[in-house]
């Protein structure tokens, strides 16, 4: 098996740094802990993994290429991942939820918030373009390219799933939940701002 080490340690090293940085996504994980305990943040967490593995195999089989050739199938996600950070960002401004703490429905919404906040990210896509254009050569090895889709995957979700772990039992998560209308509406404004930028982002472009 003919492996890139340097390759795989270099997307490595960045898609732990891309993962450990604050934004929506660990909003979003900490926000399902608060309000359906460990089981669900965990589901919110394997939610987002997926989806931003799913996203690492597309943008190493053909995410460049999509986006040189179909720009708009990219415009459409871009404006789709737009539309839900604006509806997360009003489900949670008005404290809207329509779950109770461990119940399937609950853990089911978890983790598909997850899902979809990575999946119709546009950030993440252009982040993972940025990164992989950097480290794939032509000729590399298909296990080499599997390789490090599976680890960017398996980092971003290991990382939200520790988030969700390690924060239940803590008396922050404790605080969090006493203060629940405040961490709402904190992620609401980081979901309207980050949603804000992309939408100009297009305008201007």
């Amino acid at each position: 098996m003919d492996l890139a080490w340097e390759a795989i340690l270099a997307a490595s090293t960045v898609f732990f740094l891309g993962a450990i940085s604050p934004g929506p996504s660990l909003l979003m994980v900490i926000r399902n802990t608060i309000v359906g305990g460990r089981r669900r943040g965990v589901l919110c967490a394997v939610g987002h993994g997926i989806g931003f593995g799913l996203y690492a195999g597309v943008a190493i089989f053909g995410l460049i290429v999509l986006l040189e050739e179909a720009p708009q199938v990219f415009l459409g996600l871009q404006w789709i991942g737009i539309v839900l950070l604006l509806w997360y960002g009003w489900l949670m401004w008005m404290h809207v939820d329509d779950t109770q703490i461990g119940s399937l429905e609950g853990e089911a919404k978890g983790f598909l918030e997850g899902f979809s906040i990575a999946f119709f990210n546009p950030k993440i896509a252009l982040f993972l373009v940025a990164v992989l254009a950097q480290v794939l050569e032509s000729g590399m090895s298909l296990e080499t390219k599997l390789i490090i889709g599976f680890i960017g995957m398996a980092i971003d979700m290991t990382w939200y799933i520790l988030v969700a772990v390690f924060l239940t039992g803590t008396p922050l998560l404790d605080w969090l939940r006493s203060n629940g209308s405040v961490v709402n509406r904190i992620t609401a404004l980081v979901l309207w701002g980050f949603a804000s930028t992309v939408m100009l982002g297009i305008l201007s472009g």
